[in-house]
């Protein structure tokens, strides 16, 4: 981790990979990632900890299965949602967007639960982000 100020737009352009976060920074135990999505992830839950999102850049919905059903929440271009642990989810972003999310360092990207991983989606625990591109 670096101890200069780190330009999220930048860190953005360092990068193509979709689904496929980036380590900004860590607060404590827990990691600072950045992603850019467009499309489906998978359907999954982190049964120890909740998942939270900001969304830097365009629309995020993200779909739960809970106690009462089925649904949706949609996240425009500043909005906060904070998924509940143990919830089962699927974001996708029908026309791309880019996200923050804080998570327990060493969380993986697709919880503890999930459905088949497709080809798109990269089943990691976050990635380095490359310093040396800003």
């Amino acid at each position: 981790m670096t101890n200069q100020p780190i330009p999220l737009h930048q860190a953005l352009a360092s990068f193509d990979a979709l689904w496929s976060p980036r380590i900004v920074t860590r607060v404590n135990d827990y990691d600072v990632r950045i992603a850019k999505v467009e499309g489906q992830h998978v359907w999954h839950a982190h049964d120890h900890t909740d998942e939270f999102f900001l969304v830097l850049d365009g629309e995020l919905h993200i779909s739960l299965r809970e106690p009462e059903g089925e649904r949706t929440v949609v996240l425009p271009q500043g909005s906060v949602y904070t998924v509940p642990r143990g919830t089962e989810h699927r974001p996708y972003a029908p026309s791309g967007a880019a996200i923050l999310m804080f998570e327990p360092t060493g969380t993986p990207t697709v919880g503890d639960r999930h459905d088949e991983i497709p080809d798109h989606v990269d089943a990691t625990t976050g990635h380095s982000l490359d310093t040396r591109q800003r």
